[in-house]
This record gives structure tokens, C-alpha cells and sequence, in this order.
């Protein structure tokens, strides 16, 4: 009965094989889940991370870009909302997240008394 002593040791062989058999199985996974974390997730996050602090850095006189397509400069900043001034005497208040991109930034007031010539 050489068969049954062959099965024997096959089923002892793949009994003491079974955690390598269910790394093998899940290897594809976690490659997958790597790959997606290198090239969707971790750049999403640092998009995130990058619009959240031009939004904080927001004030006054910056000309921006709104979601939406719009061009104005920035005449008022509150916590969550900026007044923006698309043409002379036309403000709209938008929600500050919605801004997209800052265009030129106004550089911060400085005091120049020192700076007087002589």
C-alpha cells in the first residue's frame, strides 16, 4: 500500500505548510494595497494637506481662483468664509474651501518706518 503511506505524507506535508499556503494567498493583497496607498492615497492626503494651509494663509488683498472659475482679489477674510471682489463694487462671499488656487499673494504688512529715507 504505497499509496496510502504517499497520501499520508502529503497531508502532513501541506498540514505544516499551511501558514506559508495562506501567506501566498494574501500576498497579492497586500501588494495591491501598497501600491494603491503609494500612488492614490498618500498623494490625495498631501493635495489635502497642501489646500488646507493655502486656505489658512489667506487674507486680504490675494487675488484668487474660485472652484467654480471665477477671478477675484480678496477684500475680507472670517473663519470660514472670504468676500471676494470680482469686479469694482461686485463682492460675493464664498465658503474659503472652495477657493482653488491663489494667483498672487499680497505680501505681509511690515512696519516700514525704519525704512524712511533721511
Amino acid at each position: 500500500m504505497p499509496f496510502a503511506t504517499d497520501s499520508i505524507h502529503l497531508m502532513a506535508a501541506a498540514g505544516g505548510g499551511g501558514m506559508g499556503y495562506m501567506l501566498m494567498q494574501i500576498a497579492p493583497f497586500i501588494l495591491i494595497f501598497v501600491v494603491f496607498y503609494f500612488l492614490l492615497i498618500r498623494p490625495q492626503q498631501q493635495r489635502m494637506k497642501k489646500h488646507r494651509e493655502m486656505v489658512e494663509a489667506l487674507r486680504k488683498g490675494d487675488e484668487v481662483i474660485t472652484q467654480g472659475g471665477l477671478i477675484g482679489k480678496v477684500t475680507r477674510v472670517a473663519d470660514t468664509e472670504a468676500t471676494v471682489e470680482l469686479a469694482e463694487g461686485v463682492r460675493v462671499k464664498v465658503i474659503k474651501h472652495t477657493i482653488a488656487e491663489v494667483r498672487t499673494r499680497t505680501e505681509p504688512a511690515n512696519d516700514t518706518s525704519n525704512d524712511k529715507d533721511g
